[in-house]
């Protein structure tokens, strides 16, 4: 009820308008003034009316998640200053499971209610509830991987966990954005509490890089995606995306250059957002210099939402102009899995390794988008669930292993892991395997599902491209893999190629003695390394860049055991990623849950 208080000849005036609109509508919809025009009670939602009903029920879990970062802020604010270790990890853990349990309501309540309400800027349909879902997963998993690390790294506190919820409250948008204008909303607020995450480790060069780095080439990619509104908007004369694939359909352009334009400047703002090629270039520095736990949770948020606001544009928006734009996914899906899957072969630093395994990760996306149907969307949908789980569980692991101040990210850090932590070496096997794409985990059927939607479209080229590259990437998984279950070098000597074990002195390596294309003993004065005779250098052994600016030199001494604890947040995090993994991949409720999600056609 809205109750307004005005003067005499305000009321007299409006009294009149409300009347009119009283006896044009249904009583429901109109409102009414009190004798003597005082004050106007109930909600004027007839059409013309500047009272907009809100449906609090298609946005319940977007209202858990921005709320609740207000929540946070007030309680840390209230509260005295000292420290409270996993409060604020724990109340997001909370948070996102409100907001995961809304969305399992909406799913079952979207059937009653489908369609466009706020006026007409949010879609409710269970496509929507499907994003909203996996968002709300991918929070309550990234505040459980991040508690130890922020603690370790002495970054402890509420601004961590506010921008992850910030930055799900963005992406949930995205995927409910009935129009133009609210997904380019949506997209902001995701893309700016990414761009403060992947800057938040102020004591580390390289975190401060990668946000500058994210935020300019962002800006210059949201430039692109309003020029492509822009243009989309002098050619149908709407932004929303029901009135554009109407007059689509109903109108034949003469000349539809502005269209295809503003088509294509769309997919290369979304193509920056889910790192597909060649829009890529920001995603291996990034990945490498923001902290560890955020880059999880950046490669799954970012990646849903990315992909939901791109499904709803092509999809609904340009159904009628699919012999436009399929051939440009087409181009952009082959070289996005190309060039993820060969570049990623040639890093010897574990976070750059996973970046580009994430470009490749996500041309398999595309190519279900590419697909252009039920099959193909349900695939897309499918393989960003299961997405979720597994980056967020290699990344766990990655920030067990690397130490304080993310000292270790060379492969030689995983080295004889097996030795060290079995179940941890386990634990990551099981998330290689699945991001290779091997039978019995959720990996193998979302590629399964995305191929064969190619396949059903007659696109036998980019299906065996896709596993092709499918086999390119299994080497660099599987070298991972070796690597863990692999010994560690003996003190006193190295493998060819490799470290003395001797030790570092301040200006190179300890005597220890080198074999045949290794390190010299007593490197340069840099802290650099002379190579051996053929200039070998075996991956993961140059020297790791410090804090300070100085060089650690890397070697294949893995960290001592003691050093390899798991948290009690981690552990639950990873046993979830975990069963998650293996019982998607062996049952078939998942792809009936991506399946039911597609409304789209």
């Amino acid at each position: 009820m809205i109750d307004v208080l005005l003067s005499s000849g305000a009321a007299a005036r409006i009294g009149a308008g409300v009347a009119h609109l009283a006896q044009t509508s249904t009583p429901s919809a109109a409102c009414t003034v009190e004798p003597g025009g005082a004050r106007i009670v109930g909600l004027c939602a007839t059409t013309g009316s500047l009272h907009i009903p809100v449906a609090y029920r298609s946005i319940l879990p977007v209202l858990v998640l921005s709320v609740g970062a207000l929540l946070l802020l007030l309680v840390s604010a209230v509260l005295p200053k000292r420290s409270r270790p996993g409060l604020y990890p724990l109340l997001t853990v909370v948070i996102g499971g409100v907001a995961a349990v809304a969305s399992a309501w909406e799913w079952n309540d979207v059937p009653n209610h489908t369609g466009a309400t706020i006026g007409q800027q949010i879609l409710y349909d269970r496509f929507g509830v499907f994003f909203m879902l996996l968002i709300s997963v991918a929070t309550v998993l990234g505040a459980l991987i991040s508690d130890s690390y922020l603690r370790r790294e002495g970054l402890d506190g509420v601004e961590a966990y506010v921008l992850m919820l910030l930055a799900g409250t963005g992406a949930m948008l995205m995927a409910e954005s009935a129009g133009l204008i609210m997904l380019f909303l949506g997209l902001e607020i995701m893309s700016i509490a990414l761009y403060v995450m992947a800057a938040y480790h102020r004591r580390r060069t390289q975190s401060g890089e990668a946000g500058f780095k994210y935020f300019i080439l962002g800006a210059f990619s949201s430039a692109i995606f309003l020029y492509g509104i822009a243009l989309v908007y002098g050619a149908t004369g709407s932004t929303q995306f029901g009135e554009i694939a109407s007059y689509l359909a109903a109108n034949t352009l003469p000349n539809n250059g502005v269209l295809l334009g503003g088509i294509a400047l769309l997919i290369v703002g979304l193509g920056f957002k889910v790192g597909a090629v060649p829009f890529h270039f920001w995603t291996p520095d990034v990945y490498q210099g923001s902290p560890t736990p955020f880059t999880g949770y950046m490669a799954a948020v970012a990646k849903a939402g990315g992909f939901a606001g791109l499904l709803r544009v092509l999809t609904e928006a340009f159904k009628t102009q699919e012999a436009n734009w399929r051939p440009a996914i087409w181009l952009i899906a082959v070289l996005t899995l190309l060039v993820g899957s060969v570049l990623a072969i040639a890093q010897k630093d574990l976070k750059r390794m996973l970046a580009y395994s994430s470009i490749s990760q996500a041309g398999y996306v595309l190519v279900g988008v590419q697909a252009a149907s039920s099959a193909g969307t349900a695939g897309a949908l499918f393989y960003l669930f299961t997405y979720v789980f597994i980056i967020a569980g290699t990344f766990a692991v990655v920030g067990l292993i690397q130490g304080r101040g993310e000292a270790r990210n060379d492969l030689g850090a995983i080295r004889g892991l097996a030795r060290r932590r079995p179940g941890l070496a386990l634990v990551m096997l099981v998330f290689l395997l699945a991001q290779a794409g091997m039978p019995f985990t959720s990996g193998f059927l979302a590629k399964f599902y995305v191929i064969s939607a190619a396949v059903q479209r007659g696109q036998y080229t980019l299906a065996i491209i896709a596993m092709l590259a499918a086999a390119v990437a299994a080497f660099f998984y599987l070298r991972v893999a070796l690597l863990m279950y692999s010994e560690a070098p003996a003190a006193g000597g190295v493998a060819a190629g490799g470290v003395a074990a001797g030790g570092v002195a301040a200006g190179g390596v300890a005597a220890g003695g080198v074999a045949a294309g290794g390190l010299a003993a007593g490197g340069d004065g840099a802290g650099g390394a002379s190579a051996g005779s053929d200039g070998a250098l075996t991956a993961g052994l140059e020297p790791v860049r410090g804090l300070d600016g100085g060089t650690a030199v890397a070697t294949l001494e893995a960290p001592s055991e003691e050093r390899i604890t798991i948290p009690f947040f981690v552990g639950l995090a990873l046993t979830i990623c975990v069963a998650f993994t293996i019982f998607a991949g062996v049952s078939s409720p998942m792809i009936t849950f991506a399946r039911d999600a597609t409304t789209l056609f």
